[in-house]
């Protein structure tokens, strides 16, 4: 069992980075091509929600990233306590969208840090927040919770998340194959094993097959939204991973607006594997 020094983790909690970034539009016109959107984006237009995640990146050194293809060091977050790390849910609150092509600044603070024991032994919760700012105005406001995990010593059973709820109001299926999953990694330079690496993620963290990013099921349902909704309808969301995913498996996405309130939520093979919701300005 991997040793944690509490103390010397809440010396990271207060911790800020600020990082800027020019909003080039190239990031948000290939994932557009990535996820089959026609709607052209370039200089002056609204970036979609959760697109944000395209910028402000960490570009950690050869030297510096760890066996699993996560930094083993960050200007922001402390060494990783636990061997393995997950997107574990996210909330965010936009009171005006981000504008291509001008520069914008992204301020993220450590809130809180947590170690704690699960069924699968020790883990580590790490609470970050997020301020997107462009022309001196608060665009975004983002809450990101990160989990910490130790290593696993042999194969697990597949966690099945509870049984999927009924269809919803909106429905879309989507096959997340090889292609997908890598440009996205590419445009989100995240290069963390167990999206593209079949054997790496099978015999060195024991899942049955690649894993979806986390983030990438929160856009598709938020994209799902989009094609349904008024441009900039979006006011807040808020996800939660209950399962993995796993890519060459058909996802079914699934939608329920309700007043100004939108249920929403991802399946496979029978199976929740997130769960979110959004609400309408």
């Amino acid at each position: 069992m991997t040793p944690i020094d509490e103390k010397a983790l809440q010396a990271y909690v207060g911790k800020q980075v600020t990082v800027e970034d020019e909003l080039r539009p190239f990031p948000a016109q290939a994932l557009a091509a990535a996820l089959g959107r026609n709607a052209s984006l370039d200089q002056g237009d609204f970036i979609p929600p959760a697109w944000q995640w395209l910028y402000f990146l960490d570009i950690p050194h050869a030297s510096a990233t760890g066996v699993d293809g996560h930094p083993s060091a960050s200007a922001l977050l402390p060494p990783p306590p636990l061997p393995r790390r997950m997107w574990a849910a996210g909330d965010m609150r936009i009171e005006r969208p981000l504008r291509l092509g001008y520069p914008a600044f992204r301020r993220s603070t450590i809130k809180s840090i947590q170690a704690k024991s699960g069924r699968s032994g020790p883990l580590v919760f790490v609470n970050l927040e997020h301020e997107f700012i462009q022309n001196q105005i608060l665009c975004i406001t983002e809450e990101q919770n990160l989990v910490y995990r130790d290593a696993s010593r042999g194969p697990m059973p597949i966690d099945q998340g509870g049984p999927a709820p009924a269809a919803g109001e909106w429905t879309q299926q989507i096959n997340p194959d090889p292609v997908l999953l890598f440009r996205y990694s590419a445009l989100t330079y995240n290069s963390h094993r167990i999206h593209y690496d079949q054997a790496y993620a099978t015999q060195q963290e024991f899942y049955p097959g690649v894993v979806v990013h986390g983030p990438l099921l929160a856009t598709l349902l938020l994209e799902l939204c989009q094609s349904r909704l008024p441009y900039g309808a979006i006011k807040t969301f808020r996800f939660r991973a209950v399962r993995p995913t796993y890519m060459g498996r058909m996802v079914t996405l699934n939608g329920t607006l309700n007043g100004n309130e939108i249920a929403l939520w991802s399946t496979q093979d029978g199976s929740l594997c997130m769960s979110a919701t959004a609400s309408l300005a």
